[in-house]
């Protein structure tokens, strides 16, 4: 038995799954407005452990996902996620947010373009073959008429954004998959479980969440 904890709160989705050998068998998440991570994080890891009725010392792992996405989401996350692996002594897997979103999508052709909203017309995006392979590097850009224009095929979008997407990208191959918003952790089990069983882990004292954009504080204005 591999049981893995999985913890996805990149987005407003406040996703925790419990896997055994790669297969998820619970799953708990919400997704809010008021990015209620801080309160329901713990809660749901609690419930999930007692629904499958095992221990927590009978995980061998625990994965978060990595980022990019919400700065406090992420830093939420990683920090339980980081707590967990110390007291339990079990190793820590980062798994790339925009991968997790992208594996909602079951397509045999074109391309898969997970995307995150970043504020105003910036997204957070990477691009993927139906494969769920890589095929351009994650990255923050600017969305314009001319963007993926170079892509041919169907291309499928997927996330938070596809509203303010859609009065730009409008060419005849794109295809936005408006059911598919955020990604959840139920969709971390199979990659978690490959990690593991490939030692691919990450330090636990120094690994940081991928932001992707430096955090920006605004101050208010002296009236």
């Amino acid at each position: 038995m591999s049981y893995i904890l999985n913890i996805e709160t990149a987005t407003k989705n406040c996703s925790v799954s419990l896997s055994n050998n790669g297969q998820t068998i619970a799953c708990r998440e919400i997704a809010e407005e008021g990015y209620s991570h801080a309160e329901r994080l713990h809660v749901f890891i609690e419930e999930l452990i007692v629904e499958a009725g095992i221990r927590f010392k009978d995980l061998v792992a625990v994965a978060v996902s990595q980022g990019p996405g919400s700065y406090t989401g992420l830093r939420i996350g990683v920090s339980a996620a980081k707590g967990l692996c110390f007291s339990l002594n079990i190793p820590l897997i980062a798994v790339d947010t925009l991968q997790i979103l992208a594996s909602q999508v079951s397509q045999t052709d074109g391309y898969i373009i997970p995307m995150l909203d970043a504020r105003r017309m910036e997204v957070y995006s990477a691009v993927y073959n139906t494969n769920k392979q890589l095929t351009r590097a994650i990255k923050a850009e600017i969305i314009e008429e001319t963007s993926f224009e170079e892509l041919q095929g169907t291309v499928y979008f997927v996330g938070d954004c596809a509203e303010k997407c859609k009065t730009v990208l409008t060419k005849s191959n794109f295809v936005f998959i408006d059911e598919v918003k955020f990604p959840s952790a139920k969709d971390m089990s199979a990659f978690s479980f490959e990690k593991f069983q490939k030692h691919d882990t990450v330090d636990v004292a120094y690994f940081e969440p991928y932001y992707l954009k430096d955090f920006m504080v605004t101050t208010p204005k002296i009236k």
